[in-house]
């Protein structure tokens, strides 16, 4: 299965470290080229390679981690999904003053999967800080927990066999109505957790 990543920022960047670590190959896109890439790719070659968005968005799983105003933008003009598996790691929040978006009553992940029609949306990777997606999640003696969540549940099993494969020890939270309420910063109770399992 191909991985993409559409966002070259502190989270899209340290899923490509994690990924890169454990020597599984994807693409990374961000708004200004690839060529703007050039240190990133260096540093996780041969693993990872800068792309274009439309190249990124081809491959079968595509992470998305943009700022949050700037999605619709980044996402616009894209060919249909087509079943193709998206990974919401966005939060409806940015800097440099981190007042939460308006969401007029929906969560972040129903706004999110209206920007990529026909795809199947799983979030995930967002309610970890950037250091500790790409830190080593067995450091504290367990595993580093990982929540997702999502409404299908074969795109979930594939999302959930990638976190194992990177180490996490992977929690299903349900369907986005639940889970993503839940993991969605600001306001849900399990953002910014550090949780490890034992055993």
């Amino acid at each position: 299965m191909s991985i993409g990543i559409i966002g070259a920022g502190n989270i899209g960047a340290a899923f490509a470290r994690a990924l890169a670590r454990n020597g599984i190959s994807a693409t990374i896109a961000n708004s200004r080229g690839p060529e703007t890439l050039t240190n990133l790719t260096a540093e996780l070659g041969p693993h990872i390679t800068a792309v274009t968005i439309e190249e990124a968005a081809g491959a079968d799983m595509v992470l998305v981690a943009v700022p949050w105003s700037k999605l619709p933008a980044a996402l616009s003009g894209l060919p249909d999904w087509a079943g193709r598996i998206v990974i919401d790691a966005n939060n409806p929040i940015e800097g440099p003053h981190f007042q939460p978006a308006e969401l007029n009553g929906r969560l972040s992940s129903e706004i999110v999967a209206d920007l990529v029609p026909g795809a199947r949306l799983v979030k995930a990777f967002n309610h970890l800080l950037a250091n500790l997606v790409s830190g080593d999640p067995r450091a504290e003696g367990g595993a580093r927990v990982l929540f997702y969540s999502g409404d299908d549940i074969k795109a979930k099993a594939e999302v959930a066999d990638l976190i194992t494969r990177l180490g996490f020890a992977g929690i299903d939270l349900g369907p986005l109505k639940l889970g993503g309420a839940l993991t969605q910063f600001p306001g849900g109770p399990l953002t910014a957790l550090n949780l490890v399992k034992f055993g």
